[in-house]
């Protein structure tokens, strides 16, 4: 079938926001919808992760394991070996980290000892390594069924199974930071050394955990229904998805009147709200590009979903990098932004002009690539 361009595009989109999002120039001044909710609430960069792990359900049914067909075990293989790589450039990012001013830092101790064992590509492969079997066995109502089966299960085990500290203090049914089911299972498996919010009380946890991985999973499968419904039907299921989207978004509504709308818990609510934001700019994108033809202002986006792991990682280590250069009394980030940008603009302009510049940057290899028809997919 003729390639659909509105998924190209919102790979691109999502990634390009990613790469926007990551790298300010200064932490202390972003704008509010450059940043993360700080617990419970929902911003434009939290529909960023959930947007990329949507199109990389779309994706699925298109992908190359599926065309090129072959037996279950073959299908499996391949399905498993993109997993792990996607795992593993994640552990490389985790790794890639050296503090040059701290004399005390040592890189066996502080990293490879001490390295973050989940993350936003670790997340992606396990999502992507559950979903695409499920995709492999179910057709779409047996998926739905599984994607709200999913979110339930999660929902009911984190109201209804009870947990401990060391203290003996038992909990049941929250959604704080640092204390819920979720955190309290990251804590007990990966470790307080292994997870990002390494400090938090009474359990230290991971944004991108192990149990709200569950709900993470059926954001990925709405965008499975999604590709296939675009596969069987092409440019029939714009209504189909710009229904479902509202419907989403009107039930997460409903449910953050119980569970609070939360990222780093992939809570119902917001997994509903983001995968029905994702459905209606898919819906919308469909229209725009592939039924009225409107792709020319979309060729940046494009270029960048072509190559979108590479251009994660490419930005990953560049940010990493200009970190880990001295120059002056500082890194070379901070003296690129206090010398090119901060002295002519507002700090929050600056940070954001910042954010922008890199972002083009690393654009250029990624474009070259694409002139050069080189793509890279794990």
């Amino acid at each position: 079938m003729k390639r659909l361009i509105c998924l190209d595009v919102l790979r691109g989109l999502t990634i390009v926001l990613m790469v926007l999002v990551n790298n300010p120039g200064s932490w202390q001044t972003v704008y509010w919808p450059l940043l993360h909710a700080q617990w419970h609430g929902l911003t434009p960069t939290d529909l960023v992760f959930p947007f990329f792990i949507f199109v990389m359900g779309v994706a699925i049914p298109f992908s190359s394991y599926r065309q090129q067909g072959g037996s279950a075990g073959v299908m499996l293989a391949r399905i498993l070996k993109r997993s792990v790589l996607l795992f593993l450039c994640g552990l490389f990012l985790a790794l890639f980290y050296y503090n040059p001013y701290n004399p005390d830092f040592d890189w066996v101790r502080d990293r490879l000892e001490n390295i973050r064992v989940m993350g936003v590509l670790q997340r992606l492969a396990l999502v992507y390594f559950f979903t695409a079997i499920l995709a492999m066995c179910l057709r779409i109502r047996g998926l739905l069924f599984a994607a709200v089966l999913l979110v339930a299960a999660y929902w009911a085990a984190i109201t209804f199974i009870p947990y401990a500290d060391t203290a003996g203090n038992v909990y049941q049914g929250l959604w704080a930071y640092g204390n819920s089911l979720a955190a309290w299972i990251d804590a007990g498996v990966l470790g307080k050394h292994h997870v990002y919010y390494s400090t938090a009380t009474p359990f230290p946890f991971d944004p991108e955990g192990l149990l709200s991985t569950m709900p993470a999973i059926s954001t990925c499968l709405c965008g499975v229904i999604c590709g296939l419904w675009l596969q069987r039907e092409p440019g029939v299921p714009l209504l189909k998805m710009a229904g479902a989207g509202i419907i989403l978004i009107l039930a997460g509504g409903v449910m953050s009147l119980w569970v609070p709308v939360n990222k780093a818990l992939w809570s119902p609510g917001f997994t509903a709200i983001t995968a029905g934001c994702a459905m209606g700019c898919l819906a919308l994108l469909h229209w725009i590009t592939d039924l009225r033809g409107y792709q020319r202002w979309a060729q940046p986006f494009i270029i960048a979903g072509a190559n979108s792991i590479v251009f994660f990682m490419l930005s990953g280590i560049a940010a990493r990098l200009l970190f880990m250069i001295p120059a002056g009394s500082g890194s070379l980030k901070a003296a690129l932004y206090q010398s090119v940008f901060l002295p002519y603009l507002s700090p929050f302009n600056a940070s954001f002009l910042f954010a922008v510049s890199f972002l083009c940057v690393m654009f250029l290899p990624v474009w070259w690539m694409y002139r050069k028809h080189w793509f890279i997919r794990l």
